[in-house]
């Protein structure tokens, strides 16, 4: 399997920021947010594995920095940034920039792990990914360590549902 540069799954999508996105804080509603980064992930991850489905394993925590106003644009940037045997990392910048003034500033952060699927649903290999820019390497270099807490995650979160109810609240 050929690996492949991170530049080959880097997918950016620039949005105006529409009235209906806002809360009542006059900013753009998270969840919105967090699913313009799930769908520009997913083309990461898509381009990089070259399969028709690929799954969100898990999102590592949303880190919200800068609140999006109306007057901004939002811009996220996505790239497979770390890849295991059966899955890739896709790391997503948001960067929002104010119309008006020009300024730009990174408005959130994210980690989001996919599984690429075969005609059978299950999981298969992928390419490893090679960083070229100096960005792209610092986030390949610290994956391992990402990848090792999301392991770690994952075995807490089994014991956690082993221990959760399924009965009706109201029984």
């Amino acid at each position: 399997m050929k690996a492949k540069k991170v530049k080959e799954t880097r997918v950016v999508q620039t949005d105006q920021v529409l009235i209906n996105d806002l809360n009542n804080y006059h900013t753009l509603f998270g969840g919105v947010l967090m699913k313009k980064m799930d769908a520009c992930a997913t083309l990461s991850a898509r381009r990089h594995s070259r399969v028709k489905e690929c799954v969100t394993a898990s999102t590592d925590s949303v880190n919200f920095l800068e609140p999006i106003r109306q007057s901004d644009s939002v811009c996220i940037e996505s790239f497979v940034s770390y890849t295991g045997k059966k899955s890739m990392e896709i790391f997503c910048k948001v960067i929002a920039e104010n119309l008006e003034t020009g300024n730009r500033r990174i408005a959130a952060t994210a980690f989001l792990t996919f599984v690429p699927l075969d005609q059978d649903k299950r999981p298969i290999e992928v390419p490893t990914v090679i960083p070229e820019t100096e960005e792209e390497k610092f986030l390949y270099e610290t994956g391992k360590e990402r990848e090792r807490v999301r392991k770690l995650k994952r075995q807490k979160n089994k014991e956690l549902v082993s221990k959760l109810s399924l009965d009706k609240p109201w029984d």
